[in-house]
């Protein structure tokens, strides 16, 4: 088991910055002041100055944290490979694979043709699994003259590290579109940096799908942002809409959840066009880049099916269907609207599952089957016993978020300003859609429209729904806090700085003025940059000057046999975890490994996972010789495992699933049996006769245990 342990060692202030591009000071002529264009121009600058200057040491702060905590510059090679853990092994192989490889043609092929990944299958790695950054960094690193500089392994992790700068800047720009003022920026980043724990995992889980594609999602909600503004030249638009479709096919490379996030970004535009709230030609130009983008990605992965039967093609396609069949949705009084509002949300919704039932039908798609388990289950539709569904329930990243979650968010004061917000401009929302559906005519409407923006703009609009439909998200599965964190960062501080807000604010208690307004917006997020420094510097400071370093002894030990003691062609059994960084670094054969999203593999993983449930050594045996297993590697962490309740540990999960009572006291299902047999990766450490016909044991240590398999004719 990996553990941590201590390493042994021998501001300026600005007047007033307005939005970039923002007209101000404009005369009656329409020319602009040549002092205002000036401190346009130089408040512009220093914004990006600051923004890049922040990237750049967020960047640093991460890489010197995976440093400290690793001592990474010191360890050996295969140290370094096993701290990528479980599926970060895996894709970091491809990346190891193509740079190992005699050409990259020779690379490239060994991804499409792949053997090794699956024993006794083909697969197409870049069909299955979102590895081409991988394959453009080998490609990269190989045709740059930095190899005598810089080892592959440095050139990956840099890369990721620099994304982080892109990250911040993106989150920055953003909140500094929204609020008009880059100090709004200075607060998102300062707010993401300190809150470090729920905005980021980039530095112990490097290669994970999420911190490639973060980063480019961000970017695009930026893009997006600026391209809602009113009164942008086509020019400006045209070059806006191209940046949001770089981003949005960047993001959907890079992650297998991209059809998912994009679903609920879909939404998002589809909620706010009902209410008359964004201009539909620009929502529609984002359902057609989301759909576009997506089917970009699935030419690349060899038209992967997953991706045609998703749920987002389906949903933009009958938005825009429906649009066509319900041309006058946008006319009409109160009641008239709500009723033909709710005839096409009912319309759009029989159109998504018709349409998404007949593409799965012709494409006979099941890939994504377990997800649709899992959900059925988290939301209370019916108890499972079904493995997959079951083995995700028991993780906590898939758990509802924890409430300490909130208490550290508070801390830093983001959770109290963004509730704040959230709550003002819910409330601003609801009445801006109000008025927009009490419109009788297309001329009111419009009339509404003006009203609306002033109120709401369309930019603030999105970010509404974007936060609250991404909260929800979070709230009910842990792993994706990451994308609603970051956001609020951007939310709050945007709130914490706009005119918008606080002329609304002053108005409801009867203190509105501009001056006040104008002292208010940057007084208070001073206070709370100075207030965040404060309590927060130094532990930062002390948190760089921890230094610990990386301690896997047995896991070390157990790769240096491999790759010591069996041929190059041998085929590996063991958990989807653990294997994968067999893969990485000895570069043998497997018969499973931990990207789940493909339905042969999940019930390949369910028969290999035999091993830790009550069966008969002869039934094991055969299921792990019929993927043409030479050895098998047993877990104690897993047989014996405490990390889990009852219920939720892995041997009785299996249990559930083949009908057998599970282990220790407690309540059982009325339809559980007694096994016949006992647990397979207890008993076979006794030597038996009837295990040691099968299986030879030739490695321990206080971690594993590798049994050989005979080869009975």
């Amino acid at each position: 088991m990996t553990t941590v342990r201590q390493r042994r060692v021998g501001k300026g202030t600005e007047a007033d910055e307005d939005q970039p591009l923002k007209e101000k000071n404009v005369k009656p002529d329409g020319k602009v002041p040549s002092g205002g264009k000036l401190w346009d121009i130089l408040s512009v600058t220093v914004g990006g100055i600051v923004a890049v200057s922040l990237g750049l040491l967020t960047s640093v702060y991460v890489a010197t944290l995976h440093e400290n905590d690793l001592w990474f510059s010191n360890i050996k090679e295969v140290e370094r490979e096993i701290s990528f853990r479980t599926e970060c092994g895996l894709y970091y192989s491809y990346y190891k694979q193509m740079i190992q490889a005699a050409s990259i043609q020779q690379g490239l092929h060994g991804l499409v043709y792949d053997n090794k990944t699956e024993s006794v299958r083909t697969i197409n790695i870049l069909e299955r699994m979102n590895v081409y950054q991988e394959v453009f960094l080998s490609i990269l690193y190989r045709i740059l003259p930095i190899q005598q500089y810089l080892e592959p392994v440095y050139f990956y992790i840099y890369t990721l590290f620099g994304l982080q700068a892109v990250y911040v800047i993106a989150l920055y720009v953003t909140s500094w579109l929204l609020s008009g003022t880059w100090l709004s920026g200075l607060l998102a980043a300062c707010w993401y940096v300190t809150n470090r724990v729920d905005t980021t995992r980039v530095e112990f889980t490097i290669p994970l799908r999420e911190n490639w594609a973060l980063p480019f999602f961000a970017v695009q909600i930026a893009a997006i942002t600026y391209l809602l503004r009113t009164h942008l030249q086509p020019v400006q638009e045209r070059l806006t809409l191209v940046t949001v479709f770089i981003a949005t096919f960047l993001f959907s490379v890079t992650w297998q959840f991209n059809q998912f996030m994009m679903l609920i970004q879909a939404l998002a535009l589809f909620i706010l066009d009902c209410f008359d709230m964004l201009p539909t030609a620009k929502v529609t130009w984002l359902y057609i880049i989301q759909v576009s983008g997506l089917l970009l990605v699935c030419v690349l992965q060899f038209f992967n099916s997953m991706i045609l039967g998703s749920l987002l093609i389906s949903f933009n396609a009958s938005v825009l269907i429906a649009r066509i069949i319900q041309k006058n949705l946008k006319r009409g009084g109160l009641l008239n609207r709500l009723a033909k509002l709710i005839l096409h949300v009912l319309l759009v919704l029989c159109l998504t599952l018709v349409i998404n039932k007949f593409m799965k039908k012709i494409l006979n798609l099941e890939s994504d089957e377990h997800i649709f388990k899992f959900l059925k289950a988290k939301f209370g539709f019916g108890a499972t016993r079904d493995f997959d569904a079951n083995l995700y329930l028991c993780e906590e990243a898939f758990g509802l978020l924890p409430l300490n979650t909130f208490s550290r968010l508070s801390d830093t004061l983001l959770f109290y300003i963004y509730m704040f917000v959230l709550i003002l401009l819910t409330v601003a929302a609801v009445i801006v859609a109000f008025r927009n559906l009490s419109g009788s005519s297309q001329v009111q409407c419009v009339e509404k429209m003006e009203e609306c923006t002033i109120m709401l703009k369309p930019d603030a609009a999105y970010n509404l729904i974007h936060t609250v439909l991404f909260g929800c998200l979070a709230l009910s599965t842990m792993r994706m806090k990451y994308l609603w964190t970051s956001h609020m960062c951007v939310f709050a501080s945007f709130g914490l700085c706009s005119t918008e807000v606080w002329k609304l604010i002053l108005k409801c208690i009867r203190l509105h003025t501009s001056q006040r307004i104008h002292l208010i917006k940057y007084f208070v997020p001073i206070i709370t940059l100075l207030y965040i420094s404060y309590k927060f510097w130094p532990g930062i400071i002390d948190e760089l000057s921890e230094l610990r370093e990386f301690y896997d002894p047995d896991t070390v030990e157990l790769m240096n046999w491999i790759k010591s003691n069996t041929p190059n062609t041998a085929v590996f059994a063991g958990s989807m975890q653990l294997l994968a960084g067999v893969k990485l670094c000895t570069g043998r054969t497997l018969t499973n490994h931990p990207h789940y999203e493909d339905k042969n593999l999940r019930e390949r993983t369910k028969q290999i996972y035999q091993i830790y449930a009550k069966r008969a050594p002869e039934d094991v045996y055969r299921i792990l010789r019929s993927f043409g297993t030479d050895y098998v590697i047993l877990e104690d962490s897993i047989c014996y495992e405490r990390r889990h309740s009852r219920g939720c540990r892995l041997r009785d999960l299996l249990d559930r699933a083949n009908g057998h009572i599970m282990d220790g006291l407690g309540e059982n299902e009325p339809e559980l049996r007694p096994s016949l047999y006992p647990r397979f990766c207890e008993e076979i450490k006794k030597n038996l006769p009837s295990y040691t016909m099968h299986f030879t044991r030739v490695f321990q240590n206080k971690t594993f245990h590798v049994y050989k398999l005979a080869k009975h004719k």
